[in-house]
């Protein structure tokens, strides 16, 4: 009896021993956060966390659970997201770029895109422009200071002769404001993504002057991406790649199921924004959105040098170094891999 006490002894302190000298060299790194934290905006070129919500396609990839969180625009959920309020987000390119660059690259990475298109600048029927200059004296809207459209707008005014606060004003408005002050005859134009654009044209009394695609090569730029914040990225690639994985699999599930989508996008908006989008405007407004995964790069460098240019980052700011870190495409082309899709260059 002693001795098989003994031989039991001894063999479960070899297994202690191992199990030290195993974890002495391998040490444990957990990989799967408790909980994850999702912003986005409720907005077309925001297709992907909409539409997921509703195939329940995040939670069961994931396995965690998940706390969703609606922003207007993106330099409030950026500033969510480097206050450690925020994990993951989806984000226009360009408060991503902003919150990057003055954290000096420890906010945020860039994993992801999600939308490709959809934003234009919209006037009243009525309005005879026909130049940049004939919107001297007005007043136009943007979603939010620094957002993405914000910059393509003062970008373009900047570009022809045109400068607010010497020539027109430029207001940060909220969308469903801007749609509100159109109806009101209160505005001059508005540069806004779908479904505001479409809502502008079908609620508000209002026409397109400039689609933003046909500024861009191909017609293609980014009008969203997906980031994590850094440290959530360092303590939790499991959790980032699994992510990733529900993210290509809704964006997939979306171009192949566009009459479901559209049905599932209205349902989530009504719960979001208080009430459905009547179908006309749901489809017009979805023909000028395209849902992807690529970040498109090569356009995000040359939002931020627009931003760069009307003083919205960091003065003295060397974009080529840097913007070096801002994307890791690493996770993103393992999953592609894995469905055997092609992988997205990282230039």
């Amino acid at each position: 009896m002693n001795d098989n006490r003994f031989h039991f002894n001894s063999h479960l302190l070899v297994l202690l021993i191992a199990a030290l000298l195993v974890t002495s060299l391998f040490p444990y790194k957990a990989e799967c956060a408790e909980k994850v934290r999702i912003g986005h905006f409720p907005n077309i070129t925001h297709a992907q966390p909409i539409i997921g919500r509703s195939l329940g396609i995040y939670e069961k990839k994931m396995g965690v659970p998940l706390d969703w969180k609606v922003f207007n625009a993106g330099p409030s959920e950026m500033e969510a997201l480097i206050a450690g309020q925020l994990d993951i987000a989806y984000v226009g390119p360009n408060p991503a770029i902003n919150a990057f660059l003055r954290s000096k690259g420890k906010a945020l990475t860039i994993i992801a895109g999600s939308s490709d298109g959809g934003a234009a600048l919209v006037v009243p029927k009525n309005a005879s422009i026909s130049s940049a200059i004939d919107f001297k004296g007005k007043r136009i809207a943007s979603p939010e200071l620094g957002n993405t459209q914000d910059v393509a707008l003062r970008f373009w005014l900047k570009n022809n002769g045109m400068i607010h606060g010497r020539d027109l004003q430029v207001v940060p408005i909220k969308n469903a404001d801007i749609l509100m002050l159109f109806q009101q005859s209160k505005l001059d134009g508005a540069w806004v993504p779908e479904p505001w654009t479409t809502r502008l044209l079908q609620e508000g009394g209002a026409k397109i002057y400039l689609d933003e695609r046909t500024l861009w090569p191909g017609g293609r730029f980014s009008t969203g991406v997906v980031v994590v914040r850094s440290d959530f990225y360092a303590k939790n690639p499991d959790t980032v790649k699994r992510f990733l994985d529900a993210h290509v699999e809704i964006t997939d599930w979306i171009g192949k199921n566009k009459t479901e989508a559209m049905k599932r996008l209205n349902s989530q908006l009504a719960v979001l924004v208080g009430k459905p989008i009547p179908d006309k405007v749901l489809l017009e407004a979805f023909s000028r959105v395209k849902t992807t995964y690529d970040p498109l790069i090569s356009t995000l460098m040359i939002s931020a040098q627009r931003a760069e240019t009307l003083g919205y980052l960091p003065r003295k700011t060397d974009l080529s170094n840097g913007l070096n870190k801002l994307v890791d495409l690493r996770l993103l082309n393992q999953v592609l891999k894995q469905k055997s899709l092609p992988p997205i260059k990282d230039n």
